[in-house]
């Protein structure tokens, strides 16, 4: 089965319990267990948090390891031992490298992706006290009849919760994400859920992916927790969110899909601004057809000039914005995740002038 994107997963079958070796009601940690049936809701008060305080915030980081690519095949087969040393390998080098936050979400690899890393974090003690845990939820898979669909229902909530947290082996998940907006499920349940996760210590901190601004607001007047991630596709292909800023008053504009004002709210609020698809499917440092391309010949040119690797100078492009966008790598291979370790430790080296000269090489076109 072909590995699906971001954009459309092919989602998540129920998980098979079979590799789940601690069930959720046998943790450590809180007694109570939130249920299916907890729909507790909220509504707006005074006391919610537009922004978040610098103790309230995701942790600081200049790169993410995410693990979408780890777990095997993209179908309900169950993992091999080869699966996990695969996964170890993984990890090492992003920790290698510096990297100590990764990201998971619940549908990855049919929840294998979750798995692999929970039986790493069982063989290799002292890890979880080291590294900072995200997982999403919101996004059911196809299956049989049933169309893939969004769901962030109050009781599918709390129960992917729970799925993940003994998928990782895990009593606290550090940051959960919304995956993806559920039209059809309003912001006081979504909130009223993730209120409980809080209070029984099962989440730390909230989030979102693949929102707009208005979406972020619309929820926030009815928690009273900040939420502090967002999570979208943003990289030198995918440049909409830069151009966005650009293309006022321009012809241009209409065709620009990006909602406007998502970066600047997100800047104001405090929220992390994360980078999904960071390194374009190696678009300009892979063999994904850009290689002879003009944005793919000078992140070469840079890279030589300034004794780093490509990967590196194209995830600079991005942390080199104001609005400190910390990219998410998805390679499960340890020489791609090496190939990144200078964006990991080093603050961006491009000039304003090497930014621009990307950018425009990328677009092909001048500036308006």
């Amino acid at each position: 089965m072909t590995a699906p994107t971001e954009r459309g997963h092919p989602e998540p079958a129920p998980t098979g319990r079979d590799h789940l070796v601690t069930p959720p009601t046998e943790r450590a940690g809180p007694t109570t267990t939130p249920t299916s049936q907890a729909h507790p809701t909220t509504t707006p008060t005074s006391q919610a948090h537009p922004v978040t305080t610098p103790a309230e915030r995701a942790p600081e980081t200049r790169l993410i390891h995410g693990c979408m690519g780890l777990g095997g095949a993209w179908d309900r087969t169950p993992h091999t031992a080869e699966d996990v040393d695969r996964a170890q390998a993984a990890v090492e080098a992003a920790l290698e490298c510096g990297i100590t936050v990764f990201d998971h979400a619940d549908i990855y690899r049919f929840g294998k992706s979750e798995a692999v890393f929970g039986e790493v974090l069982a063989r290799t003690p002292g890890l979880r006290e080291r590294i900072t845990l995200q997982t999403k939820c919101g996004i059911r898979l196809a299956e049989g009849e049933r169309p893939g669909r969004y769901e962030l229902r109050a009781g599918s909530i709390v129960r992917r919760v729970e799925e993940s947290l003994a998928r990782l082996r895990t009593n606290v998940i550090d940051t959960l994400l919304l995956h993806r907006p559920d039209p059809l499920t309003g912001p006081d349940e979504i909130a009223g859920a993730l209120h409980e996760l809080h209070r029984q210590g099962l989440v730390r901190r909230f989030g979102v992916s693949n929102m707009s601004a208005a979406q972020i607001a619309h929820l926030q007047a009815r928690l009273e927790l900040p939420l502090t991630v967002n999570q979208l596709e943003m990289s030198l292909a995918r440049r909409d969110w830069v151009e966005a800023g650009v293309l006022v008053n321009t012809s241009a504009a209409t065709a620009n899909g990006f909602p406007e004002g998502t970066v600047e709210h997100c800047v104001d609020q405090g929220i992390q601004l994360q980078a999904w698809g960071a390194l374009a499917q190696g678009r300009y440092t892979g063999d994904a057809g850009h290689a002879d391309s003009p944005a793919a010949e000078l992140l070469r040119r840079l890279a030589r000039a300034k004794g780093t690797t490509p990967e590196t100078v194209l995830l600079w492009w991005l942390a080199r914005h104001p609005a400190g966008v910390v990219p998410v790598i998805g390679t499960s291979r340890p020489d791609r995740i090496r190939a990144c370790r200078d964006a990991a430790l080093h603050a961006p080296d491009l000039t304003h002038e090497e930014w621009y000269e990307l950018w425009i090489a990328a677009r092909g076109t001048p500036l308006p």
